[in-house]
């Protein structure tokens, strides 16, 4: 397997496990959060026990490591392609958090939602076809 054809694979294997990481803390947060409750902005206090009561949460601890996974495989990524390439291409990121608000937290989402998320998938197909790097790499 040549080298072109490796970092290609190993962006493509990256960018799948951001889209998946990534929702799935972001999910994995607001679940959390509301199971925690509201967050008073009232004082300092307030605020300070209501991510005091977040971050007794496993669900919130749960977010956060997925979230820290996202962001180590988005800067690996980042390091082997282009920007361009790499947010048009991990955008198929909102199919992954429309379907995830709908199973997950039972949310209701209507039809033009759901093909806006298809007109978005169609986008990510179309710029997954492209070069990963188009500048030249530095030493």
């Amino acid at each position: 397997m040549s080298l072109a054809r490796r970092v290609r694979l190993k962006t493509y294997v990256m960018i799948v496990l951001m889209v998946l990481f990534g929702p799935s803390g972001d999910v994995l947060l607001g679940k959390g959060m509301k199971e925690t409750g509201g967050v008073a902005l009232t004082s300092v206090s307030s605020i300070f026990d209501g991510l005091k009561l977040g971050f007794h949460n496993d669900l919130v601890w749960m977010g956060m490591l997925s979230l820290i996974i996202f962001f180590i495989c988005y800067l690996l990524v980042l390091s082997w392609a282009d920007y361009s390439f790499v947010s048009p291409a991990s955008a198929s990121s909102y199919a992954v958090v429309t379907f995830l608000g709908w199973v997950v937290l039972g949310e209701p989402v209507p039809s033009v939602r759901w093909l806006g998320v298809v007109v978005i998938c169609l986008g990510v197909f179309l710029v997954g076809r492209t070069p990963t790097r188009t500048t030249p790499e530095t030493q």
